[in-house]
This record gives structure tokens, C-alpha cells and sequence, in this order.
């Protein structure tokens, strides 16, 4: 399915609702994407500061909506479509005509539907933002999404954390050159994802998600820096990372928390087109439902495969909703073992470095539900024998109880004794 015919789908459903006055791009349009995010129902509405533009938000609005998006039933085939997508990318070798799709207009990212999302953000800022470069050296390109704060007509500032975009600039300006750059707006969900994935360098996320969509994903070169982008997106933007920084921030990260003011690459504007189908502007709540996803899904597949290659089953795996789909992880396990609990833990610190709680609980407990967790700690797990503590570990950036990226990692073994699990189940009212 294409963007509009996605659209089209949620509407019948009832997913799907417009708001038919303009919002202001001031707090006011952010507040009915949380509202709607809250319903786990996908919005459209304008935003005065571009009043002609439709936009979107929430397209991924819950878990079940993208796996039907992906023709998937359960996590299980959830993760393994992910994991073939990234280790099978499916090359895409016609390019159609950029002209065919795209007509250039007014170069002014002011008038574009940038908007301010938390009391104290730095200034209007987009969020969707599909960043595609290539390597220096090699015909290798790299897809990947970073936020963008409006610095003015022709002038932004993106926030580029240390990976492969990273590398890309770091190592253009390590020979005093700018890095030519297409930004990407997409309301296409799997395009979304396939940016949102970590592959290793030299694979293009893009064709990961050529993968996802089951092939069909068309794609055209931008007139000034050839660079292959999507057909399918609303607005694509040609832009130089320039040799200067700026400063970007503050605003709100995955976590609900202010994020610092830092010193990031400026980058100034080419020109700017939108696309002739008319596709709606992207706009991801950050620390919404979307953003947690997209964040999180690659993750957990990441996470289930290691804890599967340790325990004799994996029934679950939750990066759970309070730590941004971030920090804490929730595994739901068959054990062989009574000591299979910590090493699900261990395995699940290894996949995902980021993590700072990981909590091991028995099959009976839906890993979905706090209550059954809290109700397996309160009755299974004892300190001294469960709790496992790594200390001056490196944590998430994103953690600011961390000191200098230092702290401390827990694991908790809320699982049943092999011997005795008589003692420990749960009541049940019988049918």
C-alpha cells in the first residue's frame, strides 16, 4: 500500500480522524497529537505556520497497527520479518524521474509544518526528518532520521548522534567538505521504520525497507546532489552540512526529559520541493507512541534472539512504555534452568547496551501487564539470591541520572524455582 491508500485503510477502521480548523503551530497541534496518541488513533490537520499543507501524526498509532502494516501476526514473525529485512536488503535497481514526482518550491523552511511541541524547546522543530548521504569514498548511502530545529528561511540545525551519518560528516569535514544531504518526509510507515532500523555501515535503510514492503519501493535521484530518495514522500529537501555548528536545543527526548544544548553541524538549504500526490506532512510526537516503536521494535528483535539463544524459550520481550521503550525490559521465559533467569539477563544487557533494568519473569506473566510484573517481584524475588547489579556500567545518553555516561545496571530474577512451582502460582477462577 502506498501512503494514500494507507490513509484510506485506517479511515475505514475508524484509526483515522481529521481536525477540520488550523491549529497553532505553538503547543496547540502538539496537544492534539497526544490526545490522539492516547486513543492509539492516527490524526490530520494543518498548522498555521503552513496553512496549505495537510500533516500527520501517529501513522504507527499502536503495535497491532503496524504489524498488520507489515502482514505479520505475532512478535515472532514480527522480529524474524525485521531481521530478514536488515540482513536481505532488497537492492531496488530502476530509478524513475525526480521531475516525474517533485516540483521545487518557495526555498523557505519557515513556511514548512515545523512546530513547537514542549514548553521549553528551543525553538520549531521537525521530526520525521529522513536524512540519506553517501560515503565519501564508496557508492554506499546511509538513511537515518534526526530531529531539526529551524533556524531560519534557508538555515537548520539537526541533532547527529555517533553513528553512521556521524561518520559520514566527521570524516567529509576531516578533509574540510560539506556533506550534501536529501531530507526526507515520509507518511509511508515501512519507509519510516526502515530509516528507524541500525543495520551495519554500507547498508542502506532504505532498501531495508524495500525488504519490509515486500519490494516495489520506488525511488528517483534529487537534481543537484543525486541522491536516491523515495517517490513516496511528502517534501524532500536538498541540503549541505556545512563545516560550522550551531547551537541545537533544548528539547524533549524519548524519555519526557529536556535534552541539553548542544553545539551541532548547521546545515543551509539547496531547495526544497513537495511532492505532486499531494502526501501529507510527518509529524512523530517526540516521546509518543510512534517515536517509542519506531525506537524500540529493531531492539527488541535484537533482544529476542539473544535471550533465545540462552533459555529454551523466549515468550516475550517489552521494552516497557514508563522507560521511554528504552531502558527497562520486561522477559517473559521457559526455563531449563534455574539459573537460565541471569543468563537472560546478561544476554539481554549484551543486545541492547542501553539498557539499565532488565526484569526475568515466568511464562504465566504477560510481560504487557505492570501488574502481573509487580505481583512476580512481590512474590518471587528475593534480594539476595535474584537481584544481580552491575556497577559503572555504561548507560544511555539519554539517562540523566547517568554521570559522564556511567551507572549502575540491575537485573532481576522474578522467576519460579524449577522445584517448586506449586508454591508459587497464581490463582485462578475456572470457566
Amino acid at each position: 500500500m502506498n501512503t494514500l491508500e494507507i490513509i484510506d485503510h485506517l479511515r475505514k477502521k475508524d484509526l483515522i480522524y481529521e481536525i477540520n480548523r488550523v491549529l497553532s503551530c505553538r503547543y496547540e497541534a502538539s496537544k492534539e497529537i497526544s490526545k490522539a496518541d492516547k486513543e492509539k488513533r492516527t490524526v490530520l490537520f494543518r498548522v498555521d505556520c503552513a496553512p496549505s499543507i495537510d500533516s500527520i501524526s501517529n501513522i504507527i498509532s499502536s503495535r497491532d497497527v503496524l504489524k498488520e502494516f507489515l502482514g505479520v501476526r505475532d512478535d515472532k514473525e514480527l522480529y524474524r520479518k525485521i531481521s530478514d529485512a536488515l540482513n536481505n536488503p532488497l537492492k531496488i535497481t530502476y530509478e524513475e524521474n525526480f521531475k516525474d514526482h517533485y516540483t521545487v518550491i518557495e526555498n523557505d523552511l519557515t513556511k514548512l509544518p515545523a512546530i513547537y511541541f514542549y514548553e521549553r524547546d528551543g525553538g520549531r522543530y521537525t521530526t520525521s526528518s529522513i536524512f540519506i548521504a553517501k560515503d565519501p569514498y564508496e557508492e554506499k548511502y546511509n538513511a537515518s532520521i534526526h530531529r531539526v530545529m529551524i533556524l531560519g528561511r534557508d538555515s537548520c540545525v539537526a541533532r547527529i548522534v555517533p553513528r553512521h551519518l556521524y561518520r559520514i560528516v566527521t570524516e567529509n569535514r576531516r578533509r574540510s567538505r560539506e556533506t550534501p544531504v536529501a531530507i526526507c518526509y515520509t507518511s509511508n510507515p515501512l519507509i519510516e521504520l526502515g530509516a528507524s532500523l541500525q543495520p551495519e555501515y554500507g547498508v542502506f535503510e532504505i532498501e531495508v525497507a524495500n525488504r519490509l514492503m515486500g519490494g516495489g519501493l520506488r525511488i528517483c535521484r534529487t537534481p543537484i546532489h543525486n541522491l536516491p530518495v523515495p517517490c513516496e514522500c511528502s517534501h524532500v529537501i536538498e541540503a549541505r552540512i556545512t563545516l560550522e555548528d550551531h547551537e541545537e536545543g533544548p528539547f524533549t527526548d524519548i524519555l519526557l526529559t529536556y535534552d541539553i544544548v548542544r553545539r551541532e553541524p548547521l546545515i543551509k538549504i539547496d531547495s526544497i520541493y513537495m511532492n505532486k500526490m499531494n502526501y501529507p506532512f510527518n509529524i512523530i510526537l517526540p516521546g509518543g507512541r510512534e517515536h517509542r516503536i519506531l525506537m524500540s521494535i529493531g531492539k527488541e528483535a535484537d533482544i529476542y534472539y539473544a535471550v533465545s539463544r540462552v533459555v529454551r524459550r523466549v515468550h516475550k520481550v517489552r521494552l516497557t512504555d514508563g522507560s521511554g521503550s528504552w531502558l527497562h525490559i520486561v522477559i517473559s521465559i521457559e526455563k531449563n534452568h534455574d539459573g537460565d533467569a541471569k543468563n537472560a539477563v546478561m544476554a539481554a544487557f549484551a543486545a541492547h547496551p542501553s539498557a539499565k533494568i532488565v526484569v526475568v519473569v515466568d511464562e504465566d506473566i504477560d510481560p504487557d501487564d505492570p501488574e502481573q510484573v509487580d505481583w512476580a517481584i512481590a512474590t518471587r524475588f528475593q534480594a539476595s539470591k535474584g537481584l544481580i547489579v552491575v556497577s559503572g556500567a555504561r548507560l544511555s545518553s539519554l539517562d540523566p541520572s547517568s554521570k559522564d555516561g556511567l551507572g549502575d545496571k540491575l537485573g532481576i530474577d522474578a522467576t519460579t524455582p524449577l522445584t517448586e512451582k506449586k508454591r508459587f502460582e497464581r490463582a485462578r477462577i475456572p470457566e
